[in-house]
This record gives C-alpha cells, structure tokens and sequence, in this order.
C-alpha cells in the first residue's frame, strides 16, 4: 500500500491532479477561517467548547461539522458548501417528480448544463435566504444556539446596521460559491469528487483537537477521572470494527445475474455473455441520517416554545424527551431513517425502466420472465436491501450518542466513531483510493491492495473524463499556497512559542 502512494508520484498527470487538488482544498479552508467584517467568533467558540453533549443545539453542530468548523469561527464561508447540496437534491428529487425536468435531464449534455444552471441560480437563493437568517440570528444568539447567554459570554455581533447585514449576506453568498466552483474544479481536473472532499476535508479538520483532547482523556492530572489501558484497546478495537462495517455496507452490494440472449446484427452475433446487475445495500447513503436529524428538531423547538408561552407543562416535558439522550428521541429517529430509506430508494430507484432496458437489449434474469415479472422481482430484492441498510445507518448514526451518553467520551472523540461524518469519510476516501488506483493499474503499477481491487461505487466515475492541467499551470497555483502555508506555519509557531 505504501508504494502505491509513492507510484502515484511517478506519473505526471496524476501527480498533477493530486497537487491541483490539495492546493484548492487549501484555499477551501483559508476561505473557512476568515471571519467576516463586523463579528467576533470569541464567544461563540466559548460556547462550543463548553457544551459537552449536543454542541449547541444538534441541527447546528451538524451544519458546523459541515462546514469545518466555519460556522463557530463566523467565517465567510460560514455557510459552507450545503446550500449547493441541498439545492441538487432538490433539483435530484423534482427530476423524479416534474416532467418537464425529467425530460430536459434525458437530453443529454445540453439538458444536463441547463439543470447545471438551474442549481446555481437555486444555491444564490438558498444562500440569501440563509445567509440573513443567520445574520439575524447571530444578534439574539439564545434562538440559534440554546442556552447562550449574552451576559456569561458576551454579543458576537459588534455593529447593529442593515449595511453590516447586507454585506455579510453578499460575503457568505460568495463564499459558498467559491466552494462551488472549487468542487467543481476539482472535480473536472483534480482526483476524486471536489464537494464530498470538501466536506470531508472539513470533518477531518477537527483530529488535531480529537487527538488532544483523547490524550487528556487517558493523560489526565492527578485528580482529575481518566481511562485507563483497558477502555483504551477497547475504543481502539471498536474504532477499527466500525470502519470496518461501514466499508463492507458502503462497497456491499447484490448482483442479480443477467443472461444477454444471442442475436443475428447484418453477418455478426451479438449477445450470447453473462453480466451481472449491482444492487447496493445502502442505496440511499447518508441522506437519511441527514433528512431525519433535520426534520426531528423542528417539533422539539416548537413545542418547547408553545410549552414556555402558554405555560403547559406537558408539552415541555415531551419537548425534552425529543433531545438526545432519550428513548423517544431514538425511536422517532430509527423510524425517520427507515421512511427516509425507503422513500430515497422509490425516488431514485427504477425497477420498471431496468426491467425495460433490458427487455429493449435482449437481457434477462435466469428463472424470471421478462418486463413486469422482472420488475416485481428486482423491487423486492431492494426492499429487503434498504431494510438492512437502513438498520446499518440506524446502528452508525446512534453509536456517537452511546459513547457520549453512557461512556462520557467526549462528543469531539465520539464522532470518529460512527455518525453521519464517518460515513462520509470512510465513503470519500474509497471512491478517491480507487480514482488513484485507476490510474495506477493503467500505467502498469500495483494497486493497493494486493489481492483484489477497491470496487467503484458508481459505473461512471466522475473526475476522469477531462484532462489534468500541464505541471506549469499546476506549479503557478501550488508555490504561492505553500507560500502562504509557511506564512501561517512560521506565525502560529511565533504565537505559540511567546505565548
């Protein structure tokens, strides 16, 4: 495995695709720690740091791992790369939906650039309409974050005029399109999927603080409740058994086998081979645990606001039990994630139109007659796959919380143990390992893996249809960030050392 890194080297283009893309990823998280005019992050990261369990509210800790840590450091890249996510989505979900959008969708690259087009319109509007909610919200901090006080830590708005409001909307806006065009970027010219590295290169910027705080978690002063050896290897052992599930459900699938019937084309026949039909048990990914933590916060704020104001304590009693660290908060949740799988699943999956296609091209199931048979067939083979990837999602997405709650590991060290940003992780870093293994075995080099291949989890993979940048262009971008790399290096070791 080691010297599939060095190999990597070796060739031109794809040396120069991984420099292209680690200087872009760079400038992703510069944009991630510049605050923006008129805020003071001081007290907002104060307040982070002494939440033990939810980080300020469990919607907002998820959009902060989002966006690396940009929401807390009130940055112009606050808003993070989401607003263009939740914008394909939608746009991925009404092309199942609209006709008018399912048929531009079939019309080839022109279609595609249009609905392109469409999504960047969409994340400026998903970006205004953000951008001043939580400029607006940073001004009465206690409605965004549940229980900041201003008097304990502090306003994190320094000025109180519509201009700062409009600016800061204009500067976060821009700084979202930034990532955009950063992701794509790196995506036409770089090596592996430019926004799920930039999301992933966000939750990974958060180990150098996991790695200090699991030291003082086994190294703490005397006096103060440490681990010992034992909890020590038993985290490890858990770390390394939950990496490895989640790489065997996101590289699972079920191939169902499909025989081609031999037909006579002019003086050639064609057909006659087997192939295979993949069947990803997690078809849906991490979209439920996305869509389920989200909409489970909504009835949680509102009957606890309806609770305090009209003074029921019923209400506020059952607002309490929708926070983490109760039953009824897991139960609801498993059952979200269940109804998320699914719908995802007859959104996006389409048995009718496969059955079809391989009627159309003379294919068949062994054992099952063509068209509608077919269809029934390969709609309950995914049913009971959504079924166990929903569980597996269920069990991920929950294992944080059981540390948390019931092992007190801090919430920092727990995320790295499951949750929705290992799953990105873990799922990010196998599409971007198999790019990288592409390349090598074209140019006759070892993989990394000596037996076997890391399985692609798309037929198409993105990122190895356009040419890389000539070594010169690369080198024009690459030595001023390292430049301003070593500026930042040379001034944190200043600060630190006098300090």
């Amino acid at each position: 495995m080691l010297s599939a890194f060095t190999n990597s080297l070796k060739i031109p283009e794809l040396r120069s695709r991984i420099f292209y893309t680690l200087a872009l990823l760079f400038i992703a998280r510069v944009a991630a720690h510049i605050p923006l005019p008129g805020i003071d992050p001081h007290p907002l990261q104060r307040f982070f740091e002494d939440q033990t369990a939810g980080g300020g509210g469990a919607l907002v800790g998820l959009y902060n791992m989002f966006t690396g840590g940009a929401l807390v450091k009130g940055a112009i890249a606050a808003l993070g790369i989401m607003p263009y996510i939740s914008a394909s989505i939608i746009f991925q979900l009404m092309t199942a939906v609209v006709p008018a959008l399912s048929r531009l969708q079939q019309e080839g690259d022109v279609g595609r650039q249009k609905l392109t087009q469409y999504t960047r319109y969409a994340t400026v509007i998903i970006c205004i309409v953000q951008g001043a909610l939580l400029i607006l919200a940073l001004e009465n901090p206690g409605r965004l974050f549940p229980g900041y006080d201003i008097n304990t830590y502090g306003p994190i708005v320094m000025v109180g005029k519509m201009g700062f409001l409009i600016t800061s909307v204009i500067y976060m806006t821009a700084g979202t399109m930034l990532l955009m065009w950063l992701g794509e970027q790196i995506t036409q010219r770089g090596i592996g999927n430019g926004v799920s590295l930039l999301i992933t290169v966000g939750i990974l910027s958060d180990v150098p603080g996991a790695a200090a705080a699991t030291y003082q978690l086994f190294f703490a002063p005397v006096g103060v409740a440490r681990l010992g050896l034992p909890q020590g290897i038993i985290m490890g052992m858990l770390f390394i058994l939950v990496t490895m599930g989640i790489i065997m459900v996101v590289q699972g699938q079920r191939k169902i086998p499909v025989q081609y019937a031999k037909r006579v084309v002019g003086n050639k026949v064609m057909g006659g081979q087997s192939s295979f039909l993949p069947l990803k048990v997690n078809y849906s990914g991490v979209m439920p645990v996305i869509f389920a933590s989200a909409i489970l916060l909504f009835p949680q704020q509102i009957f606890s606001q309806i609770g305090a104001a009209f003074n029921v304590k019923f209400l506020v009693e059952f607002a309490e039990n929708l926070l983490r660290g109760h039953w009824t908060y897991y139960a609801i949740y498993t059952v979200l994630i269940l109804f998320f799988s699914y719908f995802w699943v007859s959104v996006m999956f389409k048995p009718i139109q496969i059955a079809d296609d391989l009627k159309k091209y003379g294919g068949y199931i062994p054992g099952v007659r063509p068209g509608e048979p077919t269809a029934q067939f390969l709609d309950f083979i995914m049913t009971r796959l959504t079924l166990a990837g929903a569980v597996f999602l269920t069990v991920i997405a929950v294992m944080p919380d059981f540390l948390l709650f019931e092992l007190n590991v801090p919430q920092r060290i727990a995320i790295f143990f499951g949750g929705t940003g290992m799953l990105i992780t873990v799922g990010v870093v196998l599409d971007t390992m198999r790019q990288v293994e592409t390349f090598l075995l074209q140019r006759h080099y070892d993989g990394f893996l000596k037996k076997g291949r890391v399985r692609a989890r798309s037929s198409n993979p993105q990122g190895m249809t356009s040419d890389a940048l000539s070594s010169e262009a690369v080198m024009k971008i690459v030595i001023p960030v390292s430049v301003i790399f070593l500026i930042g290096i040379a001034a944190w070791a200043t600060r630190h050392f006098a300090l």
